[in-house]
């Protein structure tokens, strides 16, 4: 069974350039980075945890309001883009925050523009799937509502639910007309499927073909954002996530369709590509905001230390320790992990209570 999980290392030099127009550094350039994750570290649902906002304040000068030390947020979620994400997390977290920040677990998408821009595509997820798609480049993409909603009766369920999934009603006759003539040629699953039985159904037949009810040919690409089995959400116990999704799909599809068993990619954390791909964030962020007049001689800007803050063992802890130095790995106890001690399989070089706990641990460690 061949399952692909290749990530290309990418770079964001125009999203950083946007950075500019927020930030400057002071003339010393920093010794070390930060990456946070979102979900059960800075936020529970929409509400601060772990005494976030004033950690985080703790990373800008207080007089000039300019970042002292750079950091991004780095996670698996998504479902909207980088800039709405950004707009969200500054209101919740009183601070300026720029896209350029933001690194979701389907931002490496964008890497695959050129290869998809003009294809029929398929985006599945809650949130915006396909405007996220659309701001990074793809031309003719569909959700996975707009796409179901082309078929009568694809899904046999449809008429026993009581809620709605953004089914789109009297969709115009062009877009009917590609979809029942053009195969589709990519399946991205941007955020957490809304309904499962009708997504697994839908791709089902997409896979087997890239049409419906046509005969089974060769199946389109497939790349999951992540492949995270549980996330820390509002309620006390996790939430099972993107995995589960993609285990639950991988079976039906293999037991439907047991000749060619499914094909797919996974992105986002613990590929330790996402985390080299921070640290060329970090590091070009310092470079490009560093105060005039600061010579660099053309050498790259190095940190001798990057934290990792994240909630989960087996992604955010996991995928720092193999990432390798300079990578620091710090696991909070406000999310999917709650013991007491460390984790015995993915182990953290340190385990704190909070996020507020972290930043304290980091200033001294640093000498700040």
């Amino acid at each position: 069974m061949l399952k692909k999980k290749i990530v290309p290392l990418l770079g964001f030099p125009a999203a950083i350039r946007s950075f500019s127009q927020l930030i400057s550094y002071p003339p010393k350039q920093p010794s070390f980075g930060i990456a946070f994750d979102i979900d059960g570290v800075i936020l529970r649902g929409e509400k601060p945890i772990g005494g976030s906002p004033g950690a985080l304040r703790r990373l800008y000068d207080p007089q000039s309001v300019t970042l002292k030390i750079p950091y991004v947020f780095l996670t698996n979620g998504g479902g909207f883009c980088e800039s709405k994400r950004a707009l969200e997390l500054s209101k919740l977290l009183g601070l300026r925050i720029s896209p350029s920040q933001i690194i979701q677990g389907h931002t490496p998408f964008k890497q695959l523009v050129e290869r998809f821009k003009s294809k029929l595509s398929v985006a599945v997820g809650k949130g915006e799937p396909a405007a996220v798609m659309s701001e990074y480049g793809f031309k003719n993409v569909l959700s996975i509502d707009e796409y179901a909603s082309c078929f009568d009766n694809i899904d046999p369920l449809l008429q026993y639910k009581k809620w709605t999934t953004g089914i789109v009603a009297n969709q115009s006759e062009n877009v009917k007309s590609k979809v029942f003539s053009e195969r589709v040629h990519a399946v991205f699953i941007v955020s957490d499927s809304v309904d499962w039985s009708r997504d697994i159904q839908v791709l089902c037949d997409i896979l087997r073909s890239g049409l419906p009810g046509k005969e089974s040919g060769y199946q389109p690409p497939l790349f999951f954002a992540n492949d995270d089995l549980e996330y820390q959400g509002v309620f006390p116990c996790e939430r099972l996530g993107m995995g589960a999704f993609r285990i639950a799909l991988e079976s039906i599809f293999n037991s439907v369709n047991p000749k060619a068993p499914l094909e797919y990619t996974c992105f986002g954390k613990p590929n330790p590509s996402v985390f080299r791909n921070a640290e060329t964030v970090l590091r070009e962020m310092v470079q490009q905001q560093t105060t005039e007049g600061l010579e660099h001689n053309g050498r790259s800007h190095s940190f001798s230390s990057l934290y990792m803050i994240g909630d989960n063992p087996s992604v955010d802890i996991r995928g720092a320790r193999q990432a390798g130095q300079p990578w620091f790995s710090i696991l909070t106890r406000t999310g999917v992990f709650k013991g007491v001690g460390n984790h015995s399989d993915y182990p953290a070089d340190l385990v704190v209570d909070t996020v507020e706990d972290a930043i304290e641990y980091i200033f001294r460690r640093e000498g700040i």
